[in-house]
């Protein structure tokens, strides 16, 4: 999947490094020219309800991207899902601080449909960007942009989701935002300007948030959770492949040999998979259990996607008598079995998958050295990795003030409060506080009137402290 570059079409001589030759094209979807023009046909256009039915998802009823049969959560269980996410979505901070790992198990069972596009902007922390950022991509956005870029984004528009009701149509407000987008992002960051696997992580985010807010996850996608993916040489990319490789090894010894003997490089297979974060690969029901995991516990559950469809693809004698040869090898790794992609079985073995983000960096730096002896310094200078939301929330604290606890008294200045009365007096002094407000009852005592109601007003239970409940003193001297 090598990035494009201005006046390179698809097999341009201007190709990337000789591991990555061809890749490019491979983002295109077989057919998809044939398909380009989808939405200004009048079959489309013009069409009955029928012909334009759609799935749960937006997918066109009948394409290929269109979802069969789905395990539904019964629908009392989505209610109190969502209760229970709106609930930390209006308390994020307290949750992400304290009970993270309760966001985690969360996000593993799956996102509630109504709540996943607000939800992503939390755990990527690009609701806190955009604060800090008001009106930047409206600035963006009203730039005409470097042209170099602008021929490459457009001709790239068609071929994201053609089958989806928001891309369907050329021109259409999809494409548009997508534009919009891909566009600005290519101003904010001129030094990476745009690749072609950038488009179908837009378009997905786009498919569940305004263009503004997709902008600034995908800022935090590629500078947080992929960092130098998207960049000229791909270096990032060729590392992760190694490092898959190498964690392929424990996971799935036979694969591995394989992969070996045939002399397979990683970047054949996992390119698209990582660069686009597999929305272009698993059933689209499994795409978005798997960015809910993404969001918020970071590369390591592609990590672990990658490592279980190779594992379960080849990782066992009776499954490589099919793919003796390298091509048979290839062509089984893009024809992947239905059955491990599906979601329940998908999502279980990704999550029970022992990969840590301590392994991951680890064998990142092993990777690097290797890298470094054999292609010297690395000329894209990433940021480092932030493996998921706690490591975001932490290195980027919202610029809004902590919550404060607020004093269920204030005594305002003056005179210190009279000292604990003798309970002799005390029946005189309840007379007299029984008198008018203004009477010698409410100023005897050196204070005035309102400080009074200051020192003791109707405090709500939620407000009183264990002092306030139980100390017989605070009763006694009540004024």
């Amino acid at each position: 999947m090598a990035k494009s570059r201005g006046g390179g079409g698809p097999g341009s001589p201007g190709s990337r490094h000789h591991s990555l030759a061809g890749t490019r094209e491979s983002l295109a979807e077989p057919g998809c020219d044939e398909l380009s023009s989808l939405g200004s046909d009048s079959e489309v256009n013009g069409g009955g309800p029928e012909e334009r039915r759609v799935d749960k998802f937006g997918f066109i009823v009948g394409s290929r991207s269109a979802e069969g049969p789905l395990e539904e959560v019964p629908l009392e269980v989505l209610r109190q899902r969502e209760s229970k996410w709106l609930d930390m979505l209006n308390n994020w901070d307290k949750w992400m601080a304290k009970k993270h790992k309760k966001i985690r198990l969360r996000c593993q069972k799956g996102i509630p449909p109504s709540l996943r596009g607000r939800a992503w902007q939390y755990l990527s922390g690009s609701k806190v960007k955009l604060e800090q950022n008001i009106h930047k991509f409206e600035e963006l956005d009203s730039l005409p942009g470097d042209p170099k870029w602008l021929d490459v984004i457009e001709r790239d528009l068609h071929r994201q989701f053609p089958f989806h009701e928001m891309f369907v149509s050329r021109g259409g407000h999809g494409q548009q935002d997508l534009f919009r987008v891909l566009k600005a992002y290519t101003l904010y960051r001129p030094e990476e300007g745009y690749c072609q696997a950038q488009a179908p992580i837009a378009a997905v985010l786009l498919m569940h948030m305004p263009a503004e807010q997709a902008f600034w996850c995908l800022v935090q996608i590629c500078e947080k959770y992929l960092p130098g993916y998207y960049s000229e040489k791909l270096e990032a990319i060729q590392l992760d492949g190694q490092i898959l490789f190498s964690l392929l090894h424990k996971v799935s010894p036979v694969a591995y040999k394989h992969l070996s003997k045939q002399k397979i490089d990683p970047i054949l297979y996992m390119t698209e998979w990582f660069m686009c974060a597999f929305s272009r690969t698993l059933p689209w029901s499994s795409v978005l259990r798997v960015w809910d995991m993404f969001f918020c516990e970071g590369v390591k559950i592609i990590f672990r996607v990658g490592l279980v469809l190779l594992k379960h693809t080849l990782g066992s004698s009776d499954k490589l008598k099919s793919c003796q040869g390298q091509y048979e090898t290839m062509e089984r790794l893009r024809a992947l079995s239905p059955k491990i992609m599906q979601e329940t079985f998908l999502v279980q073995e990704v999550i029970e998958l022992p990969v840590t983000e301590r392994q991951i960096e680890r064998e990142h730096l092993i990777q690097l050295k290797k890298w470094r002896e054999t292609h010297g310094e690395l000329q894209c200078k990433s940021p480092p990795r932030l493996h998921g939301a706690k490591a975001i929330s932490e290195a980027e604290p919202p610029t809004r003030k902590a919550l404060e606890s607020v004093p269920s008294i204030i005594v305002p200045p003056g005179p210190a409060p009279v000292p604990k009365a003798r309970k002799s007096k005390e029946k005189s002094r309840e007379k007299s506080l029984a008198g008018p407000a203004n009477g010698p009852g409410a100023e005897g005592n050196g204070v005035p009137g309102s400080a009074r109601e200051l020192l003791h007003p109707q405090v709500s239970p939620h407000h009183q402290s264990k002092e306030s409940l139980s100390s017989r003193e605070s009763e006694d001297t009540y004024l």
